[in-house]
C-alpha cells in the first residue's frame, strides 16, 4: 500500500515537473517573439504602411501556423487567453500611459466633442449593430441567439480599439485627430464595458422605459464616480510625495509609489464596480499635472520612460497573442462544415461597423461645428473621414467581451457561439490589418500638410507634459493663459462674451483656480517646496 502511494506521489510530481517545464518553454518562446516584434518594428519604422501592432499581429498568426503544424492540428497558441490577464494586467498600463502623456489642453478643449463621440456615439453604434445583426442573423439561421446575445453583439462591436489608435495616429503630426479619436476610444471602451455589463445584469424579458432610464442613470454615475476616483487617487499621490518629499532619501521609493498608486486607482475602481478604464486614464492626467512635477529630475525621466515602456510591451503582447489565438482549432472546427456562414457573418458585422460609425461621426461632427464660432475650430469633412476611418478598428476589448458572452472558460460547444467567436476574430484581424494599414496613407492623402508640420491653429505643443521632457530642459517655464490659442485670452466683459468663448473662459478660470488653490496644496510646476537636493533648489526657484 505504501509503495502504491509513493508511486502515485512520484507520478504526480513528474507530471507537475513536466507542466512547469512546458510553461517555461512557452514563456521563453513568447518573450523571444516579443523581442522579434520590437526588432522588426524598428526596422519598419519608416514604412508608410506598417506599424508595430500590425507587425505583432502578423508574427502571431505566423507563429500560430507553425505551432498548429508542429502539434498536428491540436493547438495554435502557447498561452490561454484570459479576460483577467487582459483587463487586470495588460490594459491598465496602456490606458494610464495614454492619460499620462496626453496633451491635456488639446484633450480638454475638445472634451465635449470627445464625450459625445465616446458616449452618445457608442450608444448609436450599438443600436444600429444590434438591429442589423438581429435582422441579418435570423435570415442566415446561424443558430439560437436570444435578445441578450444580440444586445451583447452590439456592445461588443461598438467597442473601438484605442490601443491600435496609439499606433496608427501620431500625437505630434495630427494632435487634434489623435486627441479626438483616442479620447473617444477611452470613453467608448468604458461605455461599451458598462453597456455590456448592464445587458448581462438587466432582466431583458421585461423591457420597458424604466430600464433605459436606469441604464442612463447608471452610466452617469459610473462616469462621474470613476472620473472622481481617478482624480482623487492622483491628487493623493501628489500630496503625499509633495509633503514627504521621498526623493531626498530614495528616488526608487517615489518612482515605486507613483507606479503603485497608478495601479491602485484601477484596482479600486474594479473593487467598487466602477470603470477602471476611465479611472486610470484621469489618474494619469492628474499625476502628469501635479505628481510628476513633485519628484526629482531623475525620477521624472525614469517614470516617463517606465510608463511608456510598460505600455509599449503590453500593446505588443496583446496583438501578438490575438494573432496566435486567431487560429485556435477548437473554435474553427465547429464552423468547418459551413465556412460560408462564418464569412457571411463576418462581412455583415464589418458592414454594420462601417454604418454604425458613420451614423454618429458625421452628424455629431456637424453639431459640434455649430457650436464653434471660428472656421479653424471646425472639423473639416476630410478630418471627419479620418475620424470615421481611424475608429473602425476592433481589438482586444471586443475579443474579451466576446469570450465572456459566448464561451465558458475560453471553450464553447455550441455552433452559434463558435460562429460568433470566429467572426469576432475575423473582424478583429481584418479591421486591424486592412484599416490599420490604410490609415497612414489616408492621412497623407487627405491632410498632406499635417504630415510635414502640424499647422492647425487649434493645436498646441504642451511643454509641461512628461512626453516633452528632456533633462537639460527641466526648467520652470510656466504655462500661460495665452498659450491655448497662441494669443491673449481676454477677460469677458459680458455674459454674451462669456458664452461666445466658453473654452477660453473655462481655461482662464481653471488656471486661476489651479494657481490659487490646487498647486499650493498638491504641488506641480513652480509650487514644489525647496528641500536639500530637490529640483527647485538646483533650478534656483522659490516656492510660491
Amino acid at each position: 500500500m505504501a509503495i502504491e502511494v509513493a508511486s502515485s506521489v512520484v507520478s504526480k510530481l513528474q507530471m507537475l515537473s513536466t507542466s512547469d517545464h512546458a510553461s517555461v518553454v512557452s514563456m521563453n518562446l513568447f518573450v523571444a517573439l516579443l523581442c522579434a516584434c520590437i526588432v522588426l518594428g524598428h526596422l519598419l519604422e519608416e514604412n508608410r504602411w506598417m506599424n508595430e501592432s500590425i507587425t505583432a499581429l502578423l508574427i502571431g498568426i505566423a507563429t500560430g501556423v507553425v505551432i498548429l503544424l508542429l502539434s498536428g492540428g491540436k493547438s495554435s497558441h502557447i498561452l490561454v487567453f484570459s479576460e483577467d490577464l487582459f483587463f487586470i494586467y495588460l490594459l491598465p498600463p496602456i490606458i494610464f500611459n495614454a492619460g499620462f502623456q496626453v496633451k491635456k489642453k488639446q484633450f480638454f478643449v475638445n472634451f465635449m466633442t470627445i464625450t459625445s463621440f465616446g458616449a452618445i456615439g457608442t450608444l448609436i453604434s450599438c443600436v444600429i449593430i444590434t438591429f442589423g445583426a438581429t435582422q441579418a442573423f435570423k435570415m442566415m439561421d446561424i443558430g439560437p441567439l436570444d435578445i441578450g446575445d444580440y444586445l451583447a453583439i452590439g456592445a461588443i462591436f461598438a467597442a473601438t480599439d484605442s490601443v491600435c489608435t496609439l499606433q496608427v495616429l501620431n500625437q505630434d503630426e495630427t494632435p487634434l485627430l489623435y486627441s479626438l479619436v483616442f479620447g473617444e476610444g477611452v470613453v467608448n471602451d468604458a461605455t461599451s464595458v458598462v453597456l455590456f455589463n448592464a445587458i448581462q445584469s438587466f432582466d431583458l424579458d421585461r423591457l420597458n422605459p424604466s430600464i433605459a432610464v436606469h441604464f442612463l442613470g447608471n452610466f452617469l454615475y459610473l462616469f462621474i464616480a470613476s472620473t472622481l476616483l481617478g482624480v482623487l487617487t492622483g491628487l493623493l499621490s501628489a500630496y503625499v510625495i509633495k509633503k514627504l518629499y521621498i526623493g531626498r532619501h530614495s528616488t526608487d521609493r517615489e518612482v515605486a509609489l507613483m507606479m503603485l498608486m497608478a495601479y491602485l486607482s484601477y484596482m479600486l475602481a474594479e473593487l467598487f464596480y466602477l470603470s477602471g478604464i476611465l479611472t486610470v486614464f484621469f489618474c494619469g492626467i492628474v499625476m502628469s499635472h501635479y505628481t510628476w512635477h513633485n519628484v526629482t529630475e531623475s525620477s521624472r525621466v525614469t517614470t516617463k520612460h517606465s510608463f511608456a515602456t510598460l505600455s509599449f510591451v503590453a500593446e505588443i503582447f496583446i496583438f501578438l497573442y490575438v494573432g496566435m489565438d486567431a487560429l485556435d482549432i477548437e473554435k474553427w472546427k465547429f464552423v468547418s462544415d459551413s465556412p460560408g456562414t462564418s464569412i457571411a457573418t463576418s462581412a455583415v458585422l464589418l458592414g454594420l461597423i462601417l454604418l454604425g460609425r458613420a451614423a454618429f461621426v458625421f452628424p455629431l461632427s456637424f453639431l459640434s461645428n455649430l457650436t464653434k464660432k471660428q472656421q479653424h475650430q471646425k472639423l473639416s469633412f476630410r478630418q471627419q473621414v479620418i475620424i470615421w476611418w481611424a475608429g473602425l478598428m476592433r481589438g482586444a476589448v471586443s475579443m474579451a467581451l466576446a469570450y465572456n458572452q459566448f464561451t465558458r472558460s475560453g471553450h464553447t460547444q455550441l455552433r452559434s457561439n463558435a460562429i460568433m467567436i470566429t467572426s469576432t476574430i475575423t473582424v478583429v484581424l481584418f479591421s486591424t490589418v486592412v484599416f490599420g494599414l490604410l490609415t497612414k496613407p489616408l492621412i497623407r492623402l487627405l491632410l498632406p500638410h499635417h504630415h510635414q508640420k502640424p499647422t492647425n491653429s487649434m493645436t498646441t505643443t504642451e511643454s509641461s507634459t512628461p512626453k516633452s521632457v528632456i533633462v537639460p530642459l527641466l526648467g520652470e517655464a510656466r504655462d500661460s493663459e495665452a498659450d491655448l490659442e497662441g494669443h491673449e485670452i481676454h477677460r469677458p466683459n459680458s455674459i454674451r462674451a462669456l458664452l461666445s468663448t466658453p473654452t477660453h473662459t473655462v481655461h482662464r478660470l481653471w488656471r486661476k483656480f489651479d494657481d490659487s488653490f490646487m498647486r499650493p496644496v498638491f504641488g506641480g510646476r513652480g509650487f514644489v517646496p525647496v528641500e536639500p537636493g530637490s529640483p527647485t533648489e538646483r533650478n534656483g526657484t522659490v516656492w510660491r
